[in-house]
């Protein structure tokens, strides 16, 4: 009589190949810390425990509580060390600076939440609250920062001084490939396939990488922390339907002050994006950085921070 028992061999192959599969995927998963207080401790900067985790951040600059703030908010992965030349450039000249890690980047929590503008509003809303700011911000955002400030500016008017943008990107609909749809999938063959590429492929918001050789490893190391790759997902899914256009010519009716910097030879979000920009900000003023890409605060530093400091003390 034929026995119906699969052939230990190919159970044996099954089994194998689940196991190998398993330990490539931990091996090449960089994801291998906990951001506890242990790390916390050893991290520069200042932490902040608001409703959806801590945030990691920094402020510098004169301590008055009433004092005048420029708050500086980050770009889609980066953390808070990419403002690392306006941070030391406003600070130098006596202005009260605050700059922070959006949840799921840097040394910040990384909560299992939609990561859609209302959660970015209420980070920042916690955090001001937290360190007891009650007057007007200058509000300055960078890449992704530009959608975000759009959004803060538009729940708060009141609570924004002026705005300043850096080569800003601003959220319009977007479909979800395939393997963003089937979550477990997306985050194996993103470990074995992809993530090994994210820091290196920063490089290109340079005009001039070369002169940038550490920026790779300086991304790296928010890297190693759990939750971080589940975050850029999160952010991905979360906004699929987001069209910012009107939102963003509501805050452009509001008279204050607007200044827009953009690096002339970004490749990112490319300068002629901004014609859309100024069209809806009719308030604003363009300074246009020749010999920049996405990052002119670091490419040209000296214009850069000449023109920031010149409208804050308009």
């Amino acid at each position: 009589m034929k026995s119906n028992r699969r052939p230990i061999w190919l159970t044996a192959t099954i089994v194998g190949l689940i196991v190998l599969l398993w330990a490539l995927y931990v091996i090449a998963d960089p994801e291998k810390r906990n951001l506890d207080s242990v790390a916390r401790a050893a991290t520069p900067g200042a932490f902040a425990m608001l409703s959806d985790g801590y945030t990691h951040y920094e402020l510098g600059g004169p301590a008055s509580e009433e004092g005048r703030l420029v708050v500086l908010a980050a770009g889609f992965s980066v953390p808070y060390y990419i403002w690392d030349p306006t941070f030391n450039a406003l600070t130098t000249a006596g202005f009260r600076v605050l700059r922070y890690d959006y949840y799921g980047r840097g040394y910040s929590d990384r909560p299992s939440i939609p990561f859609n503008d209302e959660m970015y509003v209420r980070q920042l809303d916690e955090l001001l609250k937290h360190l007891r700011i009650r007057a007007p911000v200058d509000l300055t955002g960078i890449s992704f920062g530009g959608s975000f400030i759009t959004s803060f500016a538009d729940k708060y008017p009141d609570r924004v001084r002026s705005l300043i943008y850096f080569d800003p990107s601003v959220r319009r609909p977007y479909p979800l490939s395939l393997l963003e749809h089937v979550p477990p999938v997306w985050n194996y063959l993103t470990v074995l396939l992809d993530e090994r590429f994210w820091a290196d492929d920063q490089m290109s918001d340079f005009l001039h990488p070369e002169r940038f050789p550490d920026w790779p490893k300086r991304y790296q190391e928010q890297m190693q922390f759990k939750g971080f790759r589940r975050s850029r997902l999160l952010e991905i899914r979360s906004n699929t339907d987001v069209d910012q256009s009107e939102q963003l010519k509501r805050v452009g009716e509001h008279p204050r002050p607007v200044l827009v910097i953009w690096g002339k030879q970004d490749r990112t979000v490319p300068f002629d994006e901004s014609e859309f920009l100024m069209e809806s900000l009719p308030h604003g003023r363009l300074v246009a950085v020749e010999g920049s890409g996405h990052l002119p605060q670091w490419e040209q530093p000296d214009i850069v921070h000449r023109e920031l400091i010149t409208f804050l003390r308009e």
